[in-house]
């Protein structure tokens, strides 16, 4: 078995997209991985998702779903971030993604349980001046003030957030695809104003009128920042992670909803709370892969840089 640092100086992972050496500046996305579950309230394993992930990245063509060629689209991948402790994990990520900001790149972070975004937040709220928004896709609010008594747990998040400079008030993140709440949490968003599209939401409005309520939101924000959790998916899409909640979003919902999001101007995304170990069919993990390469797409085409791009009638 290859190491991670063995795949990451691999010119055939991602989809023979990943181009070891090049600098920062030189890359159209910047992409690395927090294998960290500490966060957890419930089932660990998310830490295995970053390696399985990669794994499986090898066969794949490099192309998108809309029959897009991606083959000039240069992947970064700078690796797990390392660490003696969360402290030494959370710090790094910070890091690099304060440096993906500032280079003005597309950062892709692969969890990990949701815990593992918060030094994500913080990378970017360091890197601006001037307010982000937050679009939330997941089962959970993660709007506890602390879990367990660990104020940077998994369902710890958002409130993490809220307490970030850039983030001016409760109006700045949007929540989607949730059907969980904590009786915290539900007393806090009953105090407070929210953007909250539930999943029944999203499947009663459909995908379109869901992404024009979110843009008309979220239009205020130069830059927004987009988590994705794996259990937004109902479990029968991602049967791999931590808490499953029944209900969920399907994947074609999911990836038409991110088509349309794409269209803001996203400076980042993650997927987390695969747990490869959960699942031997490896779904989640496969649906994570089609997360991110179909999201790196949307950015190449926003940006005009595919080639092929055929919508059927």
């Amino acid at each position: 078995m290859k190491s991670v640092q063995d795949m990451i100086k691999d010119n055939k992972i991602w989809a023979g997209l990943n181009r070891p050496g090049i600098s920062m500046e030189e890359a159209d996305v910047v992409v690395f991985g927090i294998p960290y579950d500490g966060g957890v309230s419930f089932r660990s394993g998310a830490k295995e998702a970053p390696r399985a992930i990669r794994e499986i990245t090898y066969t794949i063509p490099p192309t998108t779903e809309h029959w897009e060629d991606l083959s000039n689209l240069n992947i970064l991948d700078v690796g797990d971030v390392a660490g003696d402790s969360r402290d030494d994990l959370f710090h790094s990520a910070e890091e690099t993604v304060y440096a993906s900001v500032k280079a003005g790149k597309l950062f892709t972070m692969i969890g990990g349980d949701h815990s593992t975004t918060i030094p994500v937040l913080r990378g970017v709220d360091r890197a601006l001046d001037k307010p982000f928004g937050i679009i939330h896709i997941d089962a959970h609010f993660d709007l506890c003030h602390e879990m367990g008594g660990d104020l940077l747990s998994h369902g710890s998040v958002e409130r993490r957030a809220l307490e970030l400079a850039n983030v001016p008030d409760t109006e700045s993140i949007f929540f989607v695809g949730i059907r969980s709440v904590e009786s915290e949490e539900l007393a806090f968003i009953n105090e407070n104003k929210m953007n909250i599209l539930k999943a029944m939401d999203v499947r009663n409005i459909g995908v379109a009128e869901t992404v024009s309520r979110i843009k008309e939101e979220m239009s205020r924000f130069e830059n927004i920042y987009i988590t994705i959790d794996i259990d937004s998916l109902d479990p029968a899409y991602a049967p791999g992670t931590g808490t499953p909640q029944f209900g969920g979003l399907q994947s074609r919902e999911l990836l038409d909803l991110l088509y349309g999001l794409f269209e803001l101007p996203v400076i980042g995304f993650d997927v987390v709370e695969v747990s490869p170990s959960l699942d031997h069919t490896s779904v989640a993990t496969f649906a994570a892969r089609k997360i991110l390469t179909e999201c790196w797409g949307h950015h190449l085409r926003k940006n005009k840089r595919v080639h092929g791009t055929y919508e059927t009638k």
